[in-house]
């Protein structure tokens, strides 16, 4: 194994991500968001920058962590109790950190989106859930019995500590356009666009409650299936990726929230 300088490093992340050019909520600050002093010699990944996944991280020997939601994900903060206690963890492991949103999301490689289309079996066709110029998920075309997709997609999120459930399914639905956004993926915006594109089957990592109400009146079926389950695919992808191509040592920290 060798190691590698984090400027090299991240300068090859913001390229592949394209990080310079993709927009995000302010809060994100996509990129490196904490400097260390050594070079990177373990890259560790987890779905959030918490004081569990820093402890691990640490503790697996990484000095490099790649997070989906960063430090600054709660917007603009004093560095006061758990905000300051992430940063002193962060300091005294000589950790770096690196986050990478809707750069991930958009991703055709990487995104959360299309990896978790791939493990279900689904063939990506298109873009969805557009935002500004980029498109954070992806849709296509099948044709599946509903309750069956939903089962599979349970069989999937169970191992990562998810108990999926859906919207209700009138007997016979069949899945015949189907639609993927990781995360809070039922909002506003992504049913409108869902309706207007003829979405059947909606798989998204999390929604508030009026979606599943309003979705059985449209005829339209959420699945929901996790916001930290659907959004571990792509740190780990591209921990492995950074791993395989600068020959790296990685880890993956699991640190389910229940959500």
């Amino acid at each position: 194994m060798s190691a590698t300088p984090i400027g090299k490093l991240t300068a090859y992340l913001d390229a592949l991500l394209a990080i310079g050019g993709t927009p995000d909520y302010p809060p994100a600050l996509n990129g490196l968001q904490v400097g260390h002093r050594g070079p990177v010699a373990r890259v560790a990944a987890a779905v959030d920058c918490s004081l569990r996944t820093i402890t691990a991280a640490a503790e697996a020997g990484a000095n490099l962590l790649l997070v989906h939601h960063g430090l600054f994900w709660g917007g603009l903060q004093p560095l006061v109790g758990t905000h300051e206690a992430r940063v002193r963890a962060l300091f005294a492991a000589d950790l770096a950190l690196y986050s990478a949103h809707l750069p991930l999301d958009a991703h055709p490689t990487f995104g959360n989106s299309a990896l978790l289309a791939a493990k279900l079996g689904l063939h990506a066709a298109g873009g969805f859930a557009a935002y500004q110029q980029i498109n954070c998920g992806v849709r296509g075309e099948a044709d599946l019995d509903t309750a069956a997709l939903v089962d599979r997609v349970r069989a999937w999120a169970a191992p990562l500590g998810h108990h999926t459930v859906a919207s209700p399914i009138r007997p016979q639905h069949r899945t015949r356009r189907w639609a993927i956004c990781s995360g809070s993926g039922a909002q506003a915006e992504t049913l409108r666009e869902a309706y207007a594109t003829g979405v059947d089957t909606l798989i998204v990592g999390e929604g508030p409650h009026w979606s599943a109400v309003e979705a059985e009146e449209r005829g339209l079926v959420i699945v929901y299936a996790g916001h930290y389950a659907t959004e571990t695919l792509g740190v780990r992808a591209l921990a492995e990726h950074i791993g395989t191509t600068f020959n790296l040592p990685w880890t993956f920290v699991h640190a389910p929230t229940g959500l």
